[in-house]
């Protein structure tokens, strides 16, 4: 989050075995010192048993769960809207593995000159800001 900089890996399935080569991606790319702390949705793929070993192994990280429709809550959803309006509106691709390399491309010129994001509001506005929409949608008859 600091520095905006992106660990990334493309796969084409999303099973526990996929996320274990993500954490050890991580593992290996952040300096041994630092504690790491993983903000992740609620995906059974990253509570597995075979998951909470390898994190009882490795201490140093530390896995955080948005609540459900939270998603907002995790910066990097705010990245894949970065991605998702810079590059994938504006793009056409023939097949999957031109699409992963366009991904990895976007991502190396990403972290040429990564640009961490930055809450713009307290918490306190944000809950102000959701309690009054849940106010609006509660009270809307439907």
């Amino acid at each position: 989050m600091a520095s905006g900089q992106v660990i990334s890996q493309v796969h084409r399935r999303h099973r526990h075995q996929e996320f274990l080569r993500f954490l050890k991606q991580i593992d290996a790319s952040v300096p041994a010192g630092l504690e790491l702390h993983l903000v992740c949705d609620n995906y059974a793929t990253h509570k597995t048993p075979a998951i909470k070993t390898w994190l009882l192994r490795h201490p140093r990280f530390h896995l955080h769960f948005t609540p459900t429709s939270a998603s907002w809550l995790n910066l990097v959803e705010r990245w894949f809207a970065e991605l998702t309006n810079r590059k994938l509106h504006r793009s056409t691709h023939r097949s999957v593995t031109k699409l992963e390399a366009d991904l990895a491309a976007w991502i190396q010129a990403w972290n040429q000159d990564p640009k961490p994001f930055v809450w713009t509001k307290t918490a306190d506005e944000i809950l102000d800001t959701l309690a009054s929409y849940l106010q609006r949608t509660n009270n809307s008859g439907h």
